[in-house]
């Protein structure tokens, strides 16, 4: 019997520290995150493939031949709505981690003259990272409304919150995107 004891009293410092360990772990805050990719890369590869395919789930169409209504039907149809739901709320998620950069050095203005400039946007979120943090948790909120939707094989409800989802774009986009509608900087330096 003494051999059962003396290996739970070394056994039990022992799992006293790796508890502690795994406590340690999970306890880390999300501060100490580091972006890997800029909001433009974020938007290219998730959140605007996400946002298209909400908003191209439900289209009703006046062609030659009549109307032509494209809505979700099959359970695939319903999934592929479903994963994007989740990748916009997600993405949101990543936008809000402090230090990550609107856009890599050599990006541009597409629209110069209406959107900012990409070092004017990262200005203007630096200055009012509380607005930020607001916009995207506001992207977030209306990608759960979007998931009920798609949860629910909701048509109408569908279509409701693609209009929530082009709305909280704009109001991000508004803000920080093109205020006013032009940049006093030029789009690209002067000497290319």
């Amino acid at each position: 019997m003494k051999h059962g004891s003396e290996r739970r009293n070394r056994l039990t410092p022992a799992l006293v520290l790796l508890a502690a360990g795994f406590t340690a772990c999970a306890s880390e805050p999300a501060s100490d995150m580091e972006p890997t990719a800029t909001v433009e890369e974020l938007m290219r590869s998730m959140i605007d493939p996400a946002a298209d395919a909400v908003w191209d789930a439900v289209v009703i169409e006046a062609t030659a031949d009549g109307i032509v209504e494209t809505r979700p039907e099959t359970e695939g149809d319903w999934l592929r709505l479903r994963r994007h739901a989740v990748t916009l709320a997600e993405a949101s998620n990543l936008l809000l981690i402090e230090g990550r950069r609107i856009a890599a050095p050599e990006s541009r203005s597409e629209l110069p003259g209406i959107d900012l400039h990409p070092d004017a946007i990262q200005e203007l979120v630096e200055e009012d990272w509380e607005g930020w943090v607001e916009v995207s948790r506001g992207l977030r909120a209306t990608s759960g409304v979007v998931l009920d939707a798609v949860e629910a094989r909701n048509v109408d409800a569908l279509l409701e919150a693609g209009t929530e989802l082009d709305l909280a774009c704009e109001n991000c986009h508004a803000v920080f995107w093109y205020p006013g509608y032009a940049d006093p900087r030029p789009a690209a330096p002067e000497n290319q």
